[in-house]
């Protein structure tokens, strides 16, 4: 069996590489995947790659298989979809995801991947983190049967919400942008779209994911009294200001904060395990292929992670492909 792999790396900020490396041979409960493809989150991981992670947040922003320390060099990446060629018996030839960085082949627990469900292509699995994220944030949104609610911010995890969201019913969903374009993702998503000054207010819930602090202001014009905004945007080194003058005690808003890397209290018994086979189930939905938005081979990354990080190359979500005899029949 060929141990011998590629990785990408962040050199320093702003400048990546693929490097060479031998793997160990899998122990027995470990197994050995193929990567397929992987996935660029275009917000995390082009902040990680420009070195905007502030130095108070490196620990909480490892990632699960992440190598070397903040700003770089740095091996980072949490969307990985591949085959196990070695492993245990039930594992072995399957099709998992892994919150793994970009690498052509990888060695790891067993426990640490994920079957992909039969009914869900590979190519579509590598938005498992993006939609279990969009999962822990409506399961602290709460949201109700009839409610009006905006999604301020049409990135990959904004339009993951929405298209969640597009399945509740009775509700009124506007995924709001200032980017027009995201007018036919949202029509693909199934949900309305609008841009930020003709956004239809007297929201009962607004998700907040524009990661701007426009965005965070309008979020907050756009509920009724007593509203809730969820914010899941990561500003990274970044401050914000927050209109907290004007009207916002007399209307009694809130304003609550959600983040992936803890299961949402609302939903205490579910384990991690279990957060993440959900939103594998939930890529079923052929609809969140409009999530996707370019793909490259994995030995371009060094020359296509600087133009997604200046946004040169427009994206939700970025694909990587690997090289593989049998990639073609898991897309």
């Amino acid at each position: 069996m060929n141990r011998t792999a590629r990785a990408f790396w962040l050199d320093s900020p702003g400048r990546g590489e693929i490097r060479e490396l031998t793997l160990p041979a899998p122990g027995e409960d470990e197994v050995l995947v193929r990567s397929l493809y992987s996935g660029v989150s275009r917000g995390t991981e082009t902040l990680v790659f420009r070195g905007g992670v502030p130095e108070s947040q490196h620990t909480v922003m490892r990632a699960p298989f992440q190598e070397g320390d903040f700003p770089g060099p740095v091996k980072y990446g949490y969307l990985n979809v591949g085959v196990v060629e070695e492993g245990p018996g039930n594992l072995t030839g399957r099709t998992v995801f892994c919150l793994h960085p970009h690498q052509t082949r990888y060695v790891v627990p067993a426990h640490a991947v994920t079957p992909v469900p039969d009914g869900v292509p590979a190519g579509r699995a590598v938005l498992a983190g993006t939609v279990e994220t969009a999962v822990n944030a409506l399961w602290d949104a709460a949201p109700l049967v009839g409610d009006r609610i905006a999604v301020v911010g049409g990135g990959m995890i904004g339009c993951s919400v929405a298209a969640l969201l597009a399945r509740f019913p009775g509700v009124r969903v506007q995924l709001v942008d200032a980017d027009p374009a995201r007018a036919v993702t949202a029509e693909a998503l199934g949900v309305g779209f609008a841009l930020p000054a003709d956004a239809l207010g007297d929201c009962d819930l607004v998700v907040h994911a524009s990661a701007t602090e426009q965005g965070l202001g309008r979020a907050l014009e756009l509920l009724r009294p007593e509203g809730t905004v969820v914010e899941l945007s990561w500003y990274g080194d970044r401050k914000v200001s927050l209109p907290l003058g004007e009207a916002f005690h007399s209307r009694r808003l809130t304003v609550r904060g959600s983040q992936v890397g803890t299961v949402s209290p609302a939903r205490a018994g579910r384990s991690y395990a279990d957060r993440l086979a959900l939103a594998l189930d939930l890529l079923a939905d052929p609809a969140l292929d409009a999530l996707i938005t370019g793909e490259s081979a994995f030995e371009e990354l060094p020359d296509v992670m600087p133009r997604l990080a200046s946004g040169a190359v427009p994206a939700l979500c970025h694909r990587v492909r690997y090289a593989g005899p049998d990639r073609s029949t898991h897309v």
